[in-house]
């Protein structure tokens, strides 16, 4: 059991007792524990017949959950680890304090990972595109972590990806500067993931509001999807940098919204009002609607919150959106008013919609 004082934020790790990985998700927790995805688990509590699924530290073996399957397990086998969530009035994946076996920082790893003798090419890879950023701009690497395989140590060096965080809203914008300008220098090494159509060849397209096209458009501008051709592989290496706020720029709104009651399926046309909260999960988008398309015709929706990632950073100031997803009754301490909200929703997953359709 760890220390009950503890502050963890968005993308740092829990391991459970079983040796369940959960992934601390957002910055709004209720007192005592953290609202949290489920990542992976032990062959020996679960396995998955999912190619993708497997991984090692080379001493155990452990499965990566996919879509809603970590939500079943949890629920289905373990459901101590569930946290009541007040506003929602339901139970959510989360872990208390007492339960927390172990912690996992991203900044503390991407340290020790930059200190190491590099071993393998993806650690090599890792330190180089680092290096590259910071040679390029005001960054430092106490502003970066890392997450995902390399976190955990159970990556393969021939085909993992390299997956890290960058702290602050200011700290983001400077790197999606920098980044641009790597991306345009001619023989850069490092490049936009999204700039042509080899980025979702082959891939199975599910949303049905919202083309391949589309996604490839708005994933090419936010500039935080790259790949990696490196000296030492006969690859390219993805690499992903996700906003996370700075300690500073996080406030528990927990107790602020008291109550959250759904109304029905909304679609509608919007103008975003600023960008300010786009980045960080879960998005949030302030707007003012133009037109209602279909659905309830209610005259106070403040804002769009998304849960889903392909959503984050997904429009900016004073750009207009076609919106699809749940609408909500808000119920605050003082006020009353409706959001849209798109997130975990079983039976219309694919068909909820962010996306611009008339850009700055």
């Amino acid at each position: 059991m760890v220390e009950s004082s503890l502050r963890l934020r968005d993308r740092d790790a829990i391991v459970s007792s079983e040796g369940i990985i959960f992934r601390v998700y957002g910055y709004s927790h209720p007192p005592g524990g953290y609202i949290c995805d489920a990542e992976y688990a032990p062959s020996s509590i679960y396995i998955s017949d999912d190619p993708r699924a497997f991984r090692t530290n080379g001493l155990k073996v452990f499965y990566k959950f996919y879509a809603d399957e970590g939500i079943k397990f949890i629920l289905e086998k373990f459901p101590k680890y569930t946290i009541y969530y007040k506003p929602l009035q339901r139970k959510l994946i989360g872990v208390k304090n007492d339960l927390i076996a172990e912690v996992r920082k991203p900044k503390k790893k991407l340290r020790a990972l930059l200190l190491k003798e590099p071993d393998d090419e993806l650690t090599i890879s890792l330190q180089k595109v680092l290096r590259l950023i910071l040679s390029a701009s005001s960054l430092r690497a106490e502003n970066f972590g890392v997450f995902g395989s390399m976190l955990h140590d159970f990556y393969y060096p021939s085909f993992s990806d390299i997956d890290l965080i960058i702290y602050g809203k200011k700290n983001l914008g400077i790197l999606q500067e920098t980044l641009e300008e790597i991306y345009n220098e001619p023989g850069s090494n490092l490049r936009n993931e999204f700039i042509n159509e080899d980025a979702i060849k082959g891939k199975r397209w599910r949303f049905e509001n919202y083309s391949s096209k589309e996604f490839l458009w708005h994933q090419r501008r936010k500039m935080i999807y790259a790949v990696f051709e490196s000296n030492y592989t006969r690859r390219r290496i993805k690499v992903e940098f996700e906003p996370v706020r700075e300690w500073n720029e996080i406030y528990n709104k927990y107790g602020e919204a008291y109550e959250i009651s759904n109304e029905g399926w909304i679609k509608a046309k919007a103008r975003v009002l600023n960008d300010d909260e786009n980045a960080f999960m879960p998005s949030i988008y302030p707007i003012e609607i133009i037109d209602v398309l279909e659905g309830p015709r209610v005259d106070d929706v403040r804002r769009v919150i998304s849960f889903v990632e392909e959503f984050r950073m997904q429009a900016w100031k004073d750009e207009i959106i076609y919106v699809e997803g749940k609408l909500e009754r808000v119920e605050a301490k003082n006020e009353i008013f409706h959001q849209i909200t798109l997130t975990y929703e079983p039976a219309r997953y694919y068909k909820q919609t962010l996306k611009v359709i008339k850009s700055n």
